[in-house]
């Protein structure tokens, strides 16, 4: 260790930024949310917890005789349960019912040939269903239809747990409540047919359904419609097997092409009538009180609740697939354009050829903005004495709380100035530098960052063209054999500088490291030098000098080596910054989308994608990890991990194109599908946490991370 490297000592500093928890809860909840809502439609739309399975059974010996002999209804409620009973339809009655709907299709037009004959039926619901078409229960309820319950999802009973029949049957009541504010006490099991057909599978069903209190209706006549037989067909099984007999009667009024249904239900009730049948509801048939009870209070609400819910859900997820694929165009938008427009910068300054101009030899300024860097200065003062181009140093502290002017001037470096000042922050200390700098190229770099011998020599070569105004070096990532380090090694290689070489190509660069740039003084003072308006001063005065027709230039063998923050609060506190500086920044320059000149070609061009690929589309990424999940655990978990992994390897492939144009070795590269689950939904919450903080004009102030100075002078290879 340098003599100039003191231990940490316990200094008091600033308050770290930590996200109020208001702000850092609300992200999570939104993801939280958005999650519930996908799954809440799934359920409606009968796509989560749906089971195709049927039980199958020969076996009746737990079923009791009567009811393998008697009526179609079943009555095992209360003292009933142990010694049920069965009802039949009386003689010259028939009982219309329709299992599966509403459909906003067919049902219409049931309910309006029914209107039409004056007839009442019994409608057996499922709860999907009549949370995705609320109008039409209460028009069922309207007209004096009976409702009952045909569950939630439509599974076969036998072959769930009680605990499901419950929540089915719980579910269903829920959304009647909250379309008609009504309860009903009939139901019929999926997949049921004539009682004779119970068996030793549902038969503990229909038990545990009247000891729900639940009358259970089977039927005498099974038309088979879903079939789609034919309406001649129809018609014929719907007639009473022997004449003047009550039937109960079942058709569907959903779940595919009802049209033979509907055509069939005019002659059903033409040939009954004229058979001199009556048509009624089950309660009706029975003489009994309607199955329908109204609901109030806490049942009532939460029913209104559960179906603001669902409406909510059912008419945001196409919105929410259209975002995804918005965003899946972005993220493939934005991986072509990078693998063009970086093929070709590298292409364009790699050839034998190539040269900015004359070599620029002369001196020039380097500036170090310094507070409480008693851990890092040392090493990169080091680090500029080994520079191979002449400098002159200026070491800025910015009232520094420790001992890092003491380390400066116990360095005494020939070519180093210490310039004191109260702490005002990194602009205004650049600021100062800039007023004190004796050459007309400005270099700025962090005070815990280290250069290589060969970075400054790199990094001014550019300033040969007259019209460069700034020039953005490759800032690296030292302290890399972290997980988390390695997770930011990769955003640097494959974000940074892809982007970097795809904004230089545009002429576009948005943002110049504060890591590693280079100025010409010139172009500085023109636009006012660094601006205290915002928290990213690199990004505003890139923006500005865009703006003002200056080049930014992207130096890809100029390299810094930086300390990265070491901890998920660090990491957190730095880009929060970033995010929110960022959009500080693309606010304070938004007037350049409608300027003339220079000015509005980075408006109309550079900001567009700036907002696009570093804000939207990052805003909206983790709507792929809400699919996935949402993929994986209710739809088809091999296709959705099988797309997910397509699309990682597709990063991947474009992550080990970066590094092979940085010249890095790609073995971080297996944290790859790590980083995609936890990194990128940290920046997600820290970008969604800073728009908040934007739109609610919050403010920051500027950070300090804690560093701990174990980036030191790289070994270069020759």
């Amino acid at each position: 260790m340098s003599r100039h490297q003191r231990p940490r000592e316990s200094i008091r500093r600033p308050r770290r930024l930590a996200a109020p928890p208001l702000r850092f809860f609300l992200p999570v909840t939104l993801l939280v949310c958005l999650l519930a809502l996908m799954v809440l439609r799934g359920m409606a739309t009968n796509e989560v917890f749906h089971d195709e399975r049927t039980a199958v059974s020969v076996d009746k010996g737990t079923v009791p005789p009567n009811l393998l002999t008697g009526g179609p209804i079943i009555d095992a409620r209360g003292a009933k349960n142990d010694h049920p009973v069965s009802y039949s339809v009386p003689d010259h009655t028939v009982v219309l019912s329709f299992d599966d709907g509403p459909d906003p299709k067919w049902t219409p037009q049931i309910l309006d040939l029914l209107k039409a004959r004056h007839i009442h039926a019994s409608f057996f619901i499922t709860g999907s269903m009549a949370a995705r078409n609320p109008a039409l229960i209460r028009r069922i309820v309207a007209d004096g239809h009976e409702i009952g319950l045909h569950t939630f999802t439509h599974p076969d009973l036998a072959l769930q747990t009680q605990t499901r029949l419950a929540w089915e049957l719980g579910q269903t009541q829920l959304a009647l409540a909250g379309v008609a504010g009504v309860h009903s006490s009939l139901f019929r099991p999926p997949y049921s047919s004539t009682a004779d057909a119970l068996d030793d599978w549902n038969w503990p069903v229909t038990k545990q359904i009247g000891k729900l209190g639940y009358l259970t209706a089977f039927i005498d006549s099974d038309t088979d419609d879903w079939k789609r037989p034919g309406v001649d067909e129809i018609v014929k099984t719907a007639m009473p097997k022997v004449p003047g007999k009550g039937e109960l009667v079942l058709l569907h009024d959903a779940g595919g092409d009802r049209s033979q249904t509907v055509a069939a239900l005019g002659r059903i009730i033409d040939e009954l009538q004229a058979q001199n049948y009556r048509f009624t509801s089950i309660s009706e048939a029975l003489g009994a009180s309607n199955a329908m009870t109204p609901v109030h209070g806490y049942q009532l609400w939460a029913g209104k609740a559960f179906i603001f819910g669902t409406q909510i859900a059912v008419n945001l997820l196409p919105w929410l697939v259209d975002l995804l694929a918005f965003v899946g165009v972005l993220v493939f938008a934005r991986f072509a354009l990078m693998l063009v427009l970086a093929s070709r910068h590298v292409w364009r300054t790699r050839r034998p050829d190539f040269t900015w101009g004359p070599e620029v030899t002369r001196p020039v300024t380097v500036l170090v903005p310094a507070y409480n860097e008693q851990e890092c200065i040392a090493n990169t003062l080091n680090s500029l004495a080994a520079s191979e181009h002449p400098i002159e140093v200026i070491v800025i502290d910015d009232g520094s709380s420790d001992d890092t002017s003491k380390i400066v001037e116990e360095m005494d470096l020939p070519f180093v100035r210490l310039i004191r000042q109260p702490n005002g922050g990194k602009p205004s200390a650049l600021n100062n530098g800039i007023r004190n700098a004796s050459y007309d190229i400005v270099v700025m770099m962090d005070g815990d960052t280290v250069f290589e011998p060969s970075t400054v020599r790199e990094l001014i070569q550019p300033f040969a063209d007259p019209a460069v105004g700034a020039v953005a070096g490759n800032a690296k990532v030292g302290n890399r054999d972290t997980l988390i380090g390695a997770w930011q090694h990769i955003e640097y290689v494959m974000g940074f500088n892809l982007d970097r070489r795809m904004y230089d190509t545009l002429n576009i660069m948005p943002t110049i490291p504060g890591a590693i740039g280079a100025f010409r003084r010139e172009a500085l003072l023109q636009v006012g030098g660094m601006s205290e308006d915002t928290l990213a001063e690199d990004t505003d005065i890139t923006m500005a000098m865009l703006c003002e027709g200056w080049r930014v230039v992207y130096a890809e063998k100029a390299r810094a080596w930086t300390e990265a923050p070491a901890s998920m609060q660090q990491l957190w506190s730095q880009r929060y910054r970033w995010s929110y500086g960022t959009m500080q920044a693309m606010w304070k320059h938004r007037r350049a989308v409608i300027a003339r000149g220079p000015a509005g070609r980075f408006g109309r061009v550079g900001l567009p994608l700036v907002v696009l690929f570093g804000v939207v589309a990052p805003l909206l990424a983790p709507l792929i990890d809400l699919f996935l999940l949402y993929g994986i655990f209710f739809v088809d978990a091999p296709k959705t991990i099988t797309a997910w992994a397509a699309v990682l390897l597709v990063q991947g492939g474009l992550a080990w194109f970066a590094f092979r144009l940085d010249k890095e070795k790609p073995w971080h590269l297996v944290t790859l599908p790590i980083q995609q689950v936890v990194y990128r939904q940290l920046m997600y919450l820290v970008l969604l946490q800073s728009s908040i903080t934007a739109l609610t004009g919050g403010r920051l102030r500027w950070q300090k991370l804690r560093r701990t100075g174990e980036v030191a002078v790289p070994i270069v290879e020759a």
